[in-house]
């Protein structure tokens, strides 16, 4: 069985369907980016693997059960974020609070992991700094270091780089190689650059409002969906 599988998936929001029987899978280690038209339920797929929104119908299933609540997540760039009143330190030690179980304190073990991820998205000299005196890429490496107290595993990445510069966003692409590269962390990722995606993908979620393509980075290539996408349409 896959790490994750999504089979026939449909959600929606009160009347409206934004996702309509799509099915895909993910391998340990595998690269995934979704990409497709605004409007076509790119962020909503992640918020269904996460329980965060419920699916109408099909089925979520995941190889280890315990899984479901150890997955990162990195979710679209919220203005809220600068006003974080908290340290670096404090911002990516709240990504251990699934650990904490109902103690009100965290355990040495979680202080070691936040410490480990800032230390491992290059943010250690910052992290006693305010999170909101932050760039924003920095504040980007902070987040991601917090969804990555999460899990070793998995993490799901709400469209990373909207906002940043272009020196930012070469760095962060640059980080999520490296933790599905080197720690084999399952990357999926919804995003709007195409090339990129195909640069660092194994395989592509593509969404449309009629139906959906599925499939390696090469297979997408060549599909109607790519070339619709990049306005190529013959």
């Amino acid at each position: 069985m896959s790490q994750l599988e999504c089979k026939n998936i449909t959600i929606g929001y009160e009347k409206d369907i934004v996702v309509s029987d799509v099915s895909f899978l993910a391998e340990e280690g595998e690269y995934i980016s979704i990409v497709g038209e605004n409007g076509t339920g790119k962020s909503s797929i992640l918020k269904g693997i996460l329980g965060l929104i419920p699916i109408r119908s099909g089925e979520i299933k995941f190889e280890d059960k315990s899984l479901k609540s150890h997955i990162g997540y990195l979710s679209q760039q919220n203005p809220m974020h600068k006003e974080f009143p908290a340290s670096v330190y404090e911002v990516v030690l709240s990504g251990c609070q699934n650990s904490k179980g109902l103690s009100p304190f965290y355990s040495k073990k979680s202080k070691a992991m936040a410490r480990k991820n800032i230390v491992r998205l290059g943010m250690e000299e910052y992290i006693k700094k305010s999170f909101g005196d932050l760039s924003g890429g920095q504040r980007q490496r902070v987040l991601l270091a917090r969804a990555l107290c999460a899990t070793e595993r998995m993490i799901l990445l709400d469209e990373p780089v909207t906002g940043l510069d272009p020196i930012a966003i070469r760095e962060m692409y640059a980080l999520i190689e490296k933790l599905n590269r080197d720690y084999n962390i399952t990357i999926i990722m919804v995003t709007h650059d195409i090339e990129k995606a195909l640069e660092y993908s194994n395989r592509i979620l593509h969404l449309s409002r009629e139906d959906y393509f599925f499939g390696t980075a090469k297979e997408y290539r060549s599909s109607k969906y790519f070339n619709e996408l990049k306005g190529e349409v013959n």
